[in-house]
């Protein structure tokens, strides 16, 4: 009976080091405020430890396949993942957190198999990987786009001076009013530039046919 217990408190190691390692991969998405932080890391890493152990020892001389309920742990664990993508306007969010806790549920089913080092290891690779991409560095940052919506009248060729003034090839979603003799064109511009709202001002007072700028980040 005690050699049965001692030989499950040794498999427990295995759990307890994946609570160590998906409380250090949750705390590391804490840092940086996303959906899925040290609580759901951690149990997903436990949870995956404990299949682990499970489908590794607890079928031992019995003819059920015990490979067959790890296997499932990588498709549960994307059930989970696809529940946190979602969209937002025409962009997607949570894709990485998704995966980080595909990832987590790897690191656990290392540390449930007695793998240690490759469980530490991968640990360190991910939230190395991480930390690296979150730096302010151009190679590692995504291209931002802002959304200007403007409205000018259009007589001659104002349209191109509009293109020329915020360096894009074309107007988007434009519309066109008429209000007496004048033409109005309203359009949306897609740049990759920042304008600060000083420089839309400088804009607008050094063209007077411009009637209105909106900028947003999000469309």
């Amino acid at each position: 009976m005690w050699e049965t217990v001692l030989t499950e408190l040794k498999y427990l190691i295995g759990v307890l080091v994946a609570v160590i390692l998906g409380f250090a991969i949750g705390f590391e998405r804490k840092l940086r405020y996303k959906e899925a932080g040290i609580r759901t890391h951690t149990v997903v890493c436990v949870g995956s430890a404990l299949m682990m152990v499970v489908s590794k020892y607890a079928f031992t001389g019995m003819e059920a396949d015990g490979a067959r309920v790890a296997a499932q742990i990588v498709s549960g664990i994307g059930f989970l993942g696809a529940g946190i993508i979602m969209f937002r306007g025409q962009k997607m969010h949570g894709l990485t957190t998704a995966a980080g806790i595909w990832a987590t549920a790897g690191v656990g089913m290392a540390a449930g198999a007695g793998m240690y080092v490759v469980a530490v290891g991968a640990t360190v690779i991910l939230i190395a990987v991480q930390c690296v991409c979150h730096l302010k560095c151009r190679l590692f940052m995504a291209r931002q786009f802002y959304h200007i919506k403007i409205v000018f009248r259009n007589e001659t060729n104002e349209s191109d001076k509009v293109k020329e003034l915020f360096g894009v090839n074309r107007l988007k979603s434009l519309s066109i009013i008429r209000e007496g003799d004048a033409c109005l064109y309203k359009a949306t511009l897609n740049t990759d530039k920042e304008f600060s709202s000083q420089t839309l001002n400088n804009i607008m007072v050094e063209n007077p046919f411009i009637v209105s700028i909106e900028r947003t980040d999000e469309e």
